[in-house]
């Protein structure tokens, strides 16, 4: 892939003027917290480019929480159409989940045009990690703290600017159409490596400690633990909120909704939680997991045994926010290692 060198200054020109044609977001941090935020006139003076992923998920860019998918009776008016959204700074663990959402959105017979619509005519200049959380442990799984995948263009931080690798055709169509504000990379190119490498080290120390199975091996110990007391064990202190599904980057169930609104009638489609009792229940009231332990059980079922074998991916990609929502205090680290015991 090419790679070029950008500075902070035309980095922030570059952001002002993608905002013509997207709308483009950037991660901000407010009180220790990091969220994106739109940017506007003040340009990217706020902006977290490095760091480490915002507690919001991207997958809300493209699968947002609230969707109107039809409009009837009296009639379906014109829906207006949002210019398309340009996220910088989005990190690996999220890039990562966008395997997982293309599967289940993508599909050739349950294509889903308003995901489609939002992943084809989006950007995304994702940014490498340059410090890591608590409960990160994307290493673990094989995620790098770093992108490799499914960015248009990333940015490594250095000292003076970034290091900008193109990803896709559409990134290189966007450095060459504002080639003025890049230049060659020279050295720049080394220092990015070194960087990489030294947090890579540092993160999968700091993994060490959790005692976190091979990635290699997680599947064939969750069938293993399949009917384990683990479930009925990890599950008290669960409050069925369901905070580890919404705040998951590939969690991505939902329900159906019709309500009135101006005298006419809408479908909404919004987010559900697989740990809810409602979630698996059908006509009449059956529900073949009315157990909590069971429902625990069936998110990681799809995460780390069914995906392997639909995509060759776990669901999960190391985030660690299901870990930092929990008012449960549930660590899918733990749970991992609890797997191996």
């Amino acid at each position: 892939m090419d790679t070029y060198f950008i500075n902070r200054p035309n980095l922030d020109r570059l952001a002002k003027s993608l905002s013509r044609t997207y709308r483009v977001y950037v991660p901000v941090k407010s009180e220790g917290n990091r969220s994106y935020k739109k940017v506007g006139d003040a340009g990217l003076v706020d902006a977290i480019i490095g760091e480490i992923r915002p507690t919001e998920t991207i997958k809300s860019f493209y699968f947002p929480a609230r969707t109107k998918v039809s409009e009837y009776f009296p009639g379906n008016l014109p829906e207006k159409k949002d210019r398309p959204v340009a996220i910088i700074g989005a990190k690996s663990c999220d890039l990562a989940s966008l395997a997982v959402m293309d599967y289940v959105f993508k599909q050739d017979t349950f294509k889903d045009p308003f995901y489609i619509a939002k992943r084809d005519e989006g950007l995304i200049i994702s940014s490498d990690c340059t410090c890591y959380g608590e409960s990160c442990f994307c290493v673990a799984i094989g995620v790098m703290p770093y992108p490799t995948v499914e960015f248009d263009i990333n940015l490594s931080e250095i000292e003076s600017g970034y290091v900008a690798e193109v990803g896709s055709d559409k990134g290189e169509k966007v450095i060459k159409e504002y080639s003025k504000l890049f230049q060659t990379v020279g050295h720049y190119l080394e220092k990015k490596e070194a960087n990489r490498k030294k947090l890579k080290d540092e993160l999968v120390e700091h993994v060490k400690l959790k005692d976190i199975p091979a990635k290699d091996s997680i599947q064939g110990l969750f069938k293993k633990k399949f009917d384990a007391n683990l479930w009925e064990e990890t599950v008290k202190t669960c409050v069925e909120c369901g905070a580890c599904n919404v705040i998951c980057p590939a969690c991505h169930c939902f329900v159906l909704k019709d309500q009135k609104k101006d005298g006419a009638f809408e479908r909404l489609r919004l987010w559900d939680s697989c740990l809810l009792l409602s979630f698996a229940m059908v006509a009449g009231g059956a529900n073949p997991r009315k157990l909590l332990a069971q429902r625990l059980r069936n998110r990681f079922d799809k995460k780390f045994n069914f995906f392997p074998e639909k995509v060759g991916k776990f669901g999960c990609t190391g985030c660690g926010r299901c870990t930092e929502a929990c008012p449960g205090k549930i660590d899918i680290r733990e749970v991992l290692s609890n797997l191996a015991k």
